[in-house]
């Protein structure tokens, strides 16, 4: 017989934590939009509580502080590309084809403009925080690219590539992806260089990538 924790008030420990996630969510979201609109400069938690509801004790329970709750924003964000990430590797044969769809829903991401006044955020923080800086390069950007390493062993192991140093090969493909392009979409020029699309740029870099680490 399943045995359910029962609070004082008569609520399942189950529902609380529903509860607790859906208020989490809640501030993440208010967070996020009001970030975006005026910039952490300006925004309080207070500002933040008065738009998702719940109190300032579950704010600071959940996040510790305004920093934290921006760290949480990033987070979220990362978890969720790693998610589709790993949706496309799950259900495409071709090691290839993966890299291309993912390169494909990277540039989309990159130039949102939503992205960019993210970009503009962090740039901001790190340099009024270098603690801020160096735990989103340690917790987001390393992140990324350890996951992105696994799937390369993954690979190497299954025979679809040959990557001789799967993490050096991630850090190449996030920077090839990213780099220069995020830059671009900052300062609001991603679209056209020389008569070249981005998706043509992005195509031919691709494809050397592909070839020499023989991915398939």
């Amino acid at each position: 017989m399943e045995i359910k924790t029962i609070d004082r008030g008569g609520t399942s420990a189950a529902t609380q934590d529903v509860r607790r996630e859906e208020r989490r969510r809640a501030i993440l979201d208010a967070a996020e939009a009001l970030f975006l609109e005026q910039g952490v400069a300006r925004v309080s938690l207070a500002t933040i509580i008065r738009r998702s509801g719940g109190s300032l004790a579950t704010a600071y329970e959940l996040f510790g502080n305004k920093h934290g709750l921006l760290r949480a924003v990033i987070e979220r964000d990362k978890c969720e590309r790693q998610a589709e990430f790993d949706e496309l590797v799950e259900h495409t044969e071709s090691a290839a084809e993966i890299l291309r769809g993912l390169t494909r829903r990277i540039l989309e991401i990159v130039l949102q403009p939503r992205q960019a006044a993210m970009l503009r955020i962090v740039i901001s923080e790190s340099i009024s925080d270098p603690e801020f800086a160096r735990s989103f390069y340690r917790e987001i950007h390393l992140g990324r690219v350890e996951h992105l390493a696994q799937i390369f062993r993954r690979w190497n192991a299954d025979g679809r590539a040959r990557f001789d140093d799967p993490e050096a090969a991630a850090e190449l493909y996030l920077d090839m992806v990213v780099g220069d392009f995020e830059l671009e979409a900052l300062i609001g020029d991603a679209m056209r260089r020389s008569g070249e699309s981005i998706t043509e740029r992005m195509d031919w870099r691709l494809a050397i990538f592909i070839d020499h680490f023989k991915v398939k």
